[in-house]
This record gives C-alpha cells, structure tokens and sequence, in this order.
C-alpha cells in the first residue's frame, strides 16, 4: 500500500508532514509513503524528522520533486491548472492512474477539492464531492457532510452525501445500516426551508438507506444519527462552532480546576478523565475529512495539523482503502461506474 502525502501542506509544513510520515511508517507495516515538494525542504525536513530511525523505515519514504506549492491566497481551479507540477496535482494524477492508493493533504481545501474533481475525477452519479470529518458525539463518532466543499446545493445532492455517507460508516466504522439524519430547524417532516423539504421526500422513499429523519442541531452530538446531512454551508458552522465551543469549555474548566487549593487537588484527582474527554474532542486524532464522491481514496487534513495529526489523517487513508470506501460508495449509486475527469 502506498500513499501520496503533500510536504507543503497545512502551516506546519513540511516539518508536520515528514514528522507524521514517520509516525505514519511505524504504525502501519508494509506501508510506503511518497512525499512530495520542493525537493531541498522536503529532504532537510525528513533527515530532521528521521534522525536515528531505523535505515529499514527511512527506505519506504520516497522524495518526489514538486517545485511548485500552491498556497491559500490562489484561486484553486486556476492554481490546478497551471500549477502541473505541484503536489495536489502530481498525486491526484498519480492516484488516478493506479501509481498510489490514496491522497493526503493539509493544503488548500480549494485546490484538493478542485484536483479531486478536475485531475481525479467524480464517480458516475456524484455530482458534487464532499468534506466530510468524523466528530465525536459522547458515544463514539458521527460523521458530518457536507462540511465546507458546497455552499450552494440542490436536493439531490443531500442525497447524494447521504449515500456516500453510509457507505463511509460502512466501510470505516464497521455499521451495517449507519442511521441518516438530517439537520434542520424542527424534528417535523414539514419544517425546513425548500430545501430540506425536498431532501427529506429524496431520503425517506430511498429504501437503501436508513433515513431517521430531521435533526435539530441540539440533538447532533447526543448520538440521534450516525450521519448528519446538511449543506457545505451549515456543516462548515456546525464544525466551527463544535470546535469553538470545545476550546471554550477546555479553557473555563482549566481555569476553574485551578482556581483555589480545593479545586487544584480534586484536578489532580481527575487529570487521567480530563485527558481522555480533552483526547475524544482533539480533531488531530481523528486526522482529517474524507472527500467523498472523487474516483480514489483522498484525505485533507486540518490546515494546522502538526505531525500526529497528519499520521492519523494517514491512518484515516489506509482505513479508507482497506474498507473499501469508494467501491461501496458506487455499489450505492444508481449509475454505478466511473466519470472521467472534468
């Protein structure tokens, strides 16, 4: 198994990428890694990073040379279209044509978006990819789509991230039949703006999927759906705000625990419990959002992921091809089959 993984991704690059290549490496044996960028900073980031590793490890690093980067400022359609030999670009062609199993960047969402659909390709029926990152809801995780990828959307394509969303639990989490629910403003079937409506009809007359109906967004972390449906726009609130509010929460609880002596022994008490809630709510753990709808195995990674994060987003990529997420994701289409690249 191989995997392409951006070196100037992400603001920790590429110190982050060749630090969580490592990490990467001795976690999964028989597994090679191809890092690519500018090919001085890519090596004097990996002989940092690789410093006293055992040579059998280093061997299944390889460097590919990718002088261009294609940064947050560009306009991604443009910057993947002129930017041939930049790693967004090299990998999602090198993974469309069977040279590596999956892709990972913490790099411009736009241009990983843009190099899924314009260099990978969709699959036959998807007509918009998808962000979508697992979070967690107290009992495990949920996994939200669509995240940021599409502000504007069309019922069908609610739809479209519902089936590949249980497909995704399916072969990531193990579910059989991962309950689909849909954020709106009321638990009613009649709530919602035109939308939800009719994304609501699509969802409840598709027997394939096992649709629980609307969700409130109070009732999106008490574990109501194992998938949660909502356009880019609202699913990229719903993650900031989660992210916004775990931070918040973290910091009022430190500043209490260590607010008088009392407080400060019963913190002592309880720091193996903080770690875990402060490691369940860490998105680094989780490592990345999976694009969902492209013709292989992609994952972006949070822009300031640092080198664990990054190891875990490929550890998310080798959980994705060896569940076999893009092939269940097509049994589900109704066309079935592959669209070339736009």
């Amino acid at each position: 198994m191989k995997i392409y993984l951006d070196a100037m991704g992400g603001d920790n690059a590429p110190k982050a990428p060749a630090e969580g290549a490592r990490e990467a490496l001795e976690r999964f044996e028989g597994l090679e890694i191809e890092l690519a960028g500018p090919i001085d900073q890519v090596r004097a980031a990996v002989d940092a990073a690789f410093q006293g590793a055992d040579p059998a490890l280093r061997a299944r690093l390889v460097l590919t040379d990718c002088p261009e980067v294609i940064t947050n400022c560009e306009a991604p359609v443009m910057a993947v279209r002129r930017k041939k030999q930049s790693a967004i670009v090299d990998g999602m062609l090198k993974l469309r044509d069977g040279q590596v199993d999956a892709f990972v960047s913490a790099g411009s969402t736009g241009a990983v978006l843009s190099g899924g659909m314009f260099r990978l390709g969709r699959l036959r029926g998807i007509d918009r990819p998808a962000l979508a990152p697992l979070l967690p809801n107290g009992k495990g995780y949920f996994l939200l789509i669509d995240c940021g990828a599409n502000v504007d959307c069309r019922p069908e394509y609610l739809h479209q991230f519902a089936m590949m969303g249980s497909a995704y639990m399916q072969g990531m989490r193990g579910l059989k039949s991962p309950r689909i629910g849909l954020v709106n403003n009321g638990a009613e079937a009649e709530k919602g703006c035109a939308l939800t409506k009719e994304a609501y009809a699509l969802l409840e007359a598709d027997q394939r999927l096992n649709f629980v109906g609307n969700v409130e967004a109070r009732e999106i972390t008490h574990d109501q759906a194992d998938v949660i449906v909502c356009d880019g726009f609202v699913g990229n609130v719903i993650l900031k705000f989660m992210e916004g509010v775990a931070g918040t929460l973290m910091g009022i609880i430190k500043k209490e625990l260590l607010s008088d002596t009392r407080s400060k022994l019963g913190a002592l008490l309880a720091k193996p419990a903080f770690g875990r809630v402060k490691k369940a709510m860490d998105y680094s753990e989780v490592g990345g959002a999976p694009l969902l709808g492209v013709r292989g195995s992609v994952v972006k990674a949070h822009g300031s992921s640092n080198g664990h994060a990054l190891a875990c987003a490929i550890g998310q990529a080798v959980q994705m091809i060896r569940g076999g997420v893009v092939g269940k994701i097509e049994a589900l289409l109704p066309q079935g089959g592959e669209q070339p690249a736009d």
